[in-house]
Order: C-alpha cells, then sequence, then structure tokens
C-alpha cells in the first residue's frame, strides 16, 4: 500500500489509439513517480475492456482514471500534467501489402495533381493571365506574341518555386524547421476533432467519468 507522502505524476495525450481490447494505465498516460515500486503496478491497472462489437471509441476523464488509482492506492496523491479528457480509439492491426500501399499512394497522387491543375488552370481563366501576358509583352518588346513566351515561361517556373517554398519541402527534404502549411491544417483538424468528440461524449453523458454508471473499473493485478 501506498504512503501518503507518495506522489505519482500521469501526462496523457489527447487522442490514444490502442491495438488491444484490454486496455491498462500505462496504454494511455506516462506514470512518474519517487516510489518506482508503484510504477510497474500502476501501469498494468485494468481501465477498460473494449467490447467485442459496438464502440469502438471511448472518451475518459482524467478525474475517473484517479478514482481507479485511488482505488488500490488510497494514500497516494496524483498529480495530472497531461488532458483533462483522453480520447481512446480502439484500431485493429492491419498491415496492408505493398501493392495497395503503392495503389493508395498513385491515386492520391493523381488525385492531387489534377486537382492542382485545375485550380490553377481555373484561376488563370479568371484573371485572363494570358491576355494579360500577351499585353505585357507587346508593351515591353514592340511585337505580338504567339502565346508561348518568356512570360509564360517564367511565370511557370516561378508557380513551381513558389509551391515548393510554400510547403516548405521537397520530397523528404525540409527548407525550414518549421512545419509545412499543410500539417499545421491537419493538425488544427485533428484538434476540432478531438474537440468535438469530447463535447459530444459530455452532452451525451457517454464519458466515462466519476459519478457516472459505466462499464469502466479497476481490478486488481
Amino acid at each position: 500500500m501506498a504512503v501518503n507522502h507518495d506522489t505519482v505524476y500521469l501526462k496523457g495525450d489527447r487522442n490514444v489509439e490502442v491495438q488491444k481490447k484490454d486496455i491498462t494505465l500505462g496504454d494511455i498516460v506516462e506514470l512518474e513517480c519517487s516510489n518506482k515500486d508503484i510504477i510497474p503496478k500502476l501501469k498494468t491497472l485494468k481501465l477498460l475492456k473494449i467490447p467485442d462489437n459496438g464502440k469502438q471509441r471511448f472518451v475518459i476523464s482524467i478525474l475517473k482514471i484517479i478514482a481507479c488509482i485511488h482505488q488500490k492506492y488510497p494514500g497516494l496523491e496524483v498529480q495530472n500534467l497531461g488532458e483533462q479528457d483522453i480520447i481512446i480509439t480502439y484500431e485493429e492491426q492491419k498491415t496492408p501489402g505493398m501493392f495497395i500501399h503503392i495503389l493508395k499512394t498513385a491515386v492520391v497522387v493523381l488525385i492531387t495533381f489534377c486537382g492542382a491543375a485545375f485550380s490553377i488552370m481555373a484561376f488563370n481563366n479568371d484573371v485572363s493571365a494570358s491576355d494579360l501576358f500577351k499585353q505585357i509583352y507587346e508593351f515591353v518588346t514592340g511585337t505580338k506574341s504567339d502565346g508561348f513566351t518568356i512570360m509564360e515561361v517564367t511565370y511557370s517556373i516561378g508557380i513551381t518555386i513558389g509551391i515548393l517554398v510554400f510547403f516548405n519541402h521537397f520530397g523528404k527534404k525540409r527548407f525550414t524547421v518549421d512545419p509545412t502549411p499543410m500539417e499545421v491544417q491537419m493538425r488544427l483538424y485533428e484538434n476540432d476533432i478531438q474537440t468535438t468528440l469530447v463535447e459530444d461524449a459530455s452532452r451525451r453523458e457517454q464519458e466515462l467519468d466519476v459519478g457516472k454508471s459505466n462499464h469502466i473499473s479497476s481490478h486488481r493485478t
């Protein structure tokens, strides 16, 4: 049994993916305590069992985790350094074949290429870029443009350089240590999804929290 002056520190991410159905404390949070004998026991503390059929995503409050810890160690002080609510997502371990992986990559590349090309062409048509280039070329050189001049060439090169600089990488090489705009947007999208999941679970009273009847329970190991 833990003594009163022992303190355990918890740190959990907002979203945790697991590949097994018996969820333990060590699967979803990081633990630290000056009493090293407690940590292995806490890591094996069972919190949740994913049902075979039905819901595969749960939202658990850090208070429920602390309550489960106190059920086994009543005198243990718990300090949370992470998220207040943790989303647990069960994902079956599936490794697609190399052919499927290459096929998916090719499809994504093709869709991205066609979408980007369509967007650029639509923008050029909207602003009449070809007519503008002809006017600038005739104004500077005094000769009529045939539609393929230094203006079009430099514009195409400029678009390529601009895209590379904006997205901040070429292949696996980064130009700076800053995250790319795509990475920033993906993180914002993930944060919005996680916030929505937590709020929906709270409004529907489906969050695993203290004072609520649910299937989460702690077990002695």
